[in-house]
């Protein structure tokens, strides 16, 4: 008797590939279990065939007439269910900490590639800011609101987002306890971050030893005998030269970590997730070009590059260090605005105002920087179709009919040698279109492909600028709330002034992490525009050279 799945959550099937889009409650003949990857085969009532995620049904058994169990929180489709083992949370007086499962090594946690390096299709790959939740299939209302509250939190993302972290409840990173100086944590002088003043402005201090690294030679891996595959890529600082390697899940969770930490300093987006072509060259390529963007930007920044999840990330070669370092990141103390206890501020206490007017500024700057950053890589996805499709084909159009008319005055050469020079600088002319065409279709990768992955990268941070200024202004109402409560004499005088002067450390940290995107884009911009024009002026050179050659023929 064949084995029939219920589908339990809506899934959309990606145009042009394998993949079924299933209804939630439709229920499914199973077909092939033996996918890989956290896919299954099934077929629908319609007698339609197609992949699905295996997460997303399940079983009915033989004796259950109308199946109504409701269903659990939909998985997160950019996670494998067991990634990292089981985590468990024991909670006490609002502080978590995490018990991991025991079986924490390095292959075992990355055994299942159920949803590291696959993703779902554009309909589910985004959730727009200021989107309202909607309840998911067999979703009580209750649990819908719990969920609101526990992503929309005062000192959470902005209202609307949800980011849920699978390691850190929203209680722990909220830094009400770092606002009111109940977080008594000691960290060591040489783990301090220090703010300066320079000019007018505030900056990180710089990088006591600039560094980078480089993203090469991805390649194919396998284990099981094949069963599971992925790939690999070879991460090398230039402070040690000794090379690890890396899977996408590594990001992935190396990417969690540093969301989790720094709430005030945006964090540069990993490439898109994604299964079909997930292993052609030319997808590894773009991917890996996408990630040496990340690990660029990651270097180049005086907080993040000194941090030591990335630094454990970047030198860890053992397994046993592996895991303890992977325990302690996932234990951290200091998350979100907790983590500015690790900043040294300037003594000079910030005028409110003065810093208002900055995240104001900044709020209206990101809000048309977002704008124009998408539409710009729109404009990249497109010029590299038309290029490879449009303009390409329109070139081998003209081509193929000049040379169509070389073979027709072919048959009409005789022996006058004039003519037969002409006939065959026509069949160059048409020669030299088709090769045009073909140029056409190799030149994104030198120009509209680099500029299209360098602002996947702005639009990344761009886009998580809302969430630092939202939490900055949670942390200046918080403030108003305890000098509301200092007025009504529930709050002592020197809590209230211990809750100012926090405050002005977080506001110091927003200003530093302003002023280095704003220093950072200047540089990184001037770069990559004389990159991509140099590239335009390489190719059109090529493109008239190639006319000019064919021209000489009729001359002669």
């Amino acid at each position: 008797m064949s084995t029939q799945v219920q589908a339990l959550y809506d899934f959309t099937g990606e145009p042009g590939t394998t993949e079924m889009s299933i209804t939630s409650g439709e229920i499914l003949t199973l077909i092939n279990t033996d996918i890989g990857e956290g896919w299954w085969e099934g077929r629908n009532s319609r007698g339609e065939t197609g992949l699905f995620p295996a997460a997303y049904v399940r079983k009915v058994t033989p004796d259950e007439s109308a199946p109504t169990k409701m269903a659990p929180p939909a998985p997160r489709y950019d996670q494998a269910a067991d990634d990292w083992g089981d985590h468990q949370y024991s909670a006490g007086d609002n502080n978590y900490q995490r018990a991991a499962s025991h079986d924490e090594g390095w292959d075992d946690d990355w055994e299942d590639d159920t949803y590291s390096e696959i993703g779902p299709g554009p309909q589910q790959s985004k959730q727009a800011v200021n989107q309202p939740l909607t309840p998911l299939p067999g979703m009580p209302i209750s649990d819908l609101n719990h969920q609101i509250d526990d992503n929309s939190s005062t000192f959470g993302s902005s209202v609307g987002t949800v980011r849920k972290n699978k390691f850190a409840p929203s209680s722990k990173v909220s830094g009400e306890s770092y606002l009111l100086g109940t977080l008594n944590v000691e960290v060591p002088d040489s783990d301090k971050i220090y703010i300066e003043q320079e000019g007018d402005a505030y900056i990180w201090s710089p990088i006591p030893q600039p560094y980078n690294v480089t993203v090469a030679s991805p390649k194919k891996e396998s284990k099981f005998k094949g069963i599971k595959s992925f790939i690999a890529y070879q991460l090398t600082p230039s402070f040690n030269n000794i090379q690890v390697s890396r899977r996408y899940k590594h990001f992935d969770w190396l990417h969690e970590r540093l969301q989790e930490k720094f709430t005030l300093i945006p964090i540069p987006p990993l490439p898109d997730k994604q299964i079909s072509g997930r292993y052609d060259e030319q997808l590894i390529e773009r991917r890996r070009v996408q990630l040496q963007e990340f690990v660029d930007w990651m270097c180049k920044h005086p907080v993040l590059s000194r941090s030591e999840v990335w630094q454990h990330f970047l030198t860890c070669t053992d397994e046993k260090r592996w895991k303890a370092g992977k325990r302690q990141a996932e234990r951290d103390n200091l998350l979100g605005l907790n983590y500015c206890i690790s900043l040294v501020v300037p003594e000079k206490a910030l005028l409110q105002s003065q810093v208002d007017h900055i995240t104001e500024q900044c709020h209206i700057f990101m809000n048309s920087m977002d704008s124009s950053v998408k539409s710009l890589t729109n404009m990249c996805i497109a010029q590299t179709k038309r290029f490879q499709g449009p303009y390409k084909s329109d070139c081998q159009k003209v081509g193929e009919a000049f040379y169509n008319l070389g073979n027709a005055l072919s048959l009409d050469e005789g022996t006058i040698v004039s003519t037969s020079k002409l006939t065959s600088a026509i069949k160059m002319a048409g020669g030299a279109y088709i090769e045009i065409g073909r140029m056409y279709e190799e030149q994104p990768k030198y120009d509209f492909e680099p500029l299209g992955d360098k602002f996947h990268l702005y639009k990344g941070i761009v886009g998580s600028f809302p969430d630092v200024l939202a939490n900055h202004k949670a942390a200046v109402q918080k403030k108003k709330e305890c000098e509301r409560l200092r007025a009504e004499n529930k709050m002592e005088r020197e809590q209230l002034n211990e809750v100012f002067r926090r405050n002005n450390v977080i506001s110091y940290a927003l200003l530093a992490e302003i002023n280095h995107f704003k220093s950072e884009r200047t540089v990184d911009l001037n770069a990559t525009m004389q990159k991509f024009l140099k590239q335009q002026i390489t190719f059109y050179k090529k493109v008239v050279e190639k006319l000019e050659v064919t021209l000489q023929h009729f001359e002669q």
